[in-house]
């Protein structure tokens, strides 16, 4: 499967650096590029991106009313921030909004990669130790997107126990050790417990979790 990028970013020289490690890589493609948030919206509706990567660009509430509304528009879309700096309060209202990741312009070229293939798979990527203080924050509460009314479907006991492992923040690979099963096991429970509580990205799960009380002790 080929993964479809966009990146918008108001620099050209570091944009077009980005997109010269993406298209280098196998399994990726990029299909459009922009310099700022309203060309963030005409990608996504023109050329169908799995992965929008961009720019928090000035003034930073245009940005995330972007976000807010892509989300809404194209629920599956993964949408991964860039930053120079690690602003923890762009960085919450980023991932409030409903961004899923969000990385550092000067991070290595096999972690942007690596940033971009797990946001894909419904990963959430965020630098240092600010995932921790997400999950703490009472600040943090994911708006929920809009979805028709109707019965949500409980979640099976290894469903439960996933759940339990996203609201502890671990990682798929930890996850698989942990309860004895695969990577690719991991990935299909992640998947069906974000299709049943009608959510989006693991960090939204990962939130509720902490709410209804399931992180681990």
């Amino acid at each position: 499967m080929t993964i479809r990028v966009a990146v918008v970013d108001v620099h050209p020289l570091f944009r077009r650096r980005v997109i010269g490690i993406l298209q280098a890589t196998e399994g990726i493609e990029v299909v459009g590029e922009g310099t700022d948030s309203a060309d963030a919206a005409l990608l996504v509706e023109r050329c169908l991106p799995d992965v929008l990567i961009m720019e928090l660009s000035k003034p930073k509430m245009t940005s995330l009313e972007v976000i807010q509304r892509l989300r809404v528009l194209c629920p599956q879309l993964k949408i991964l921030i860039l930053s120079a700096n690690e602003e923890e309060k762009s960085l919450f209202d980023a991932m409030a909004q409903g961004a899923q990741g969000y990385i550092l312009k000067m991070i290595d070229p096999d972690e942007l990669v690596h940033g971009v293939c797990r946001v894909f798979l419904g990963e959430a990527v965020i630098p240092g130790d600010l995932a921790s203080r997400i999950f703490r924050s009472e600040r943090f509460h994911p708006r929920p997107f809009p979805v028709e009314e109707g019965f949500v479907e409980p979640l099976t006991a290894r469903e439960v126990e996933v759940l339990r492992e996203l609201g502890a923040g671990s990682a798929n690979k930890e996850i698989a050790q942990r309860l004895n099963i695969s990577e690719i096991t991991v990935r299909f429970h992640v998947r069906n417990i974000l299709d049943k509580l009608h959510m989006s990205s693991r960090v939204e799960a990962a939130t509720y979790a902490k709410r209804e009380g399931l992180g681990k002790e």
